[in-house]
């Protein structure tokens, strides 16, 4: 069974989805992120993907008392990204009860960083975030293309150890437009022992399907919750 990981997005303490990653196309759909994680962890979930949306834009976590507040009140397995840029960072998503962090930036623009990081926390504990737009790594909220091609980029870090990737393909994101699932085909194809986790698009039950029949182990999702077009019920 494919891992099943909802998302919250957080600006200003609350739960937002962005369209395209564009912090102007924001709706809020919860006021309270906490109230949200109790919501999924009722309903089966293990795991849970926060996102510091004003960290990935400000460089540095912003939303640290949300992820203590959401650890402190369930038993849910926590990864958070957004604004990871410094060991600082890391200690603190750590000690605010985060089980693994998501680092992206960092391994565009410090890689030495990135793999310092890796060997000290484990690739357990950091999953590297490749955030895809056009074949493309975005970094920095989404707001910058790197310029690097996703396959080379993913292959760097996995000859290194990396175990672990979140790859969100943005073009998708926010749409209900369906994932990429040739996309994680493709890649599975070039690193298949890779522990997988898709994101963006998802806007059906019959989506999250079609991810597991194509090997994908885990997926995120958010938006397709939200509003209504998945039943949790018919996944766990």
């Amino acid at each position: 069974m494919i891992e099943l990981i909802p998302a919250i997005d957080l600006i200003d303490g609350k739960c937002v989805r962005l369209t395209l990653g564009d912090y102007a196309k924001k709706t809020v759909y919860r006021d309270d992120p906490v109230a949200m994680a109790r919501e999924f962890e009722r309903q089966g979930i293990r795991r849970l993907h926060v996102v510091d949306l004003d960290g990935a834009k400000s460089h540095h976590i912003v939303n640290g008392a949300v992820l203590q507040a959401i650890t402190d009140a369930t038993q849910l397995v926590v990864d958070f990204g957004g604004g990871i840029k410094s060991e600082e960072d890391i200690e603190q998503a750590f000690a605010a009860g985060a089980a693994m962090v998501t680092v992206g930036s960092v391994a565009v623009t410090h890689p030495t960083l990135f793999l310092d990081w890796l060997r000290r926390y484990g690739s357990d504990r950091i999953i590297l975030g490749a955030d895809v737009r056009n074949g493309k790594i975005s970094i920095n909220g989404w707001l910058e293309s790197s310029g690097e091609d996703l396959i080379p980029f993913l292959r760097r870090y996995v000859i290194e150890g990396v175990h672990h990737v979140l790859c969100t393909d943005i073009s998708r994101d926010g749409m209900l437009t369906g994932p990429s699932v040739s996309l994680y085909r493709d890649i599975l194809s070039h690193f298949p022992t890779l522990h997988l986790i898709a994101s963006g698009g998802v806007s059906s039950v019959e989506d999250i399907r079609s991810l597991e029949q194509a090997g994908v182990p885990s997926v995120v999702f958010g938006k397709a919750y939200y509003e209504g077009k998945i039943d949790l019920n018919q996944l766990t």
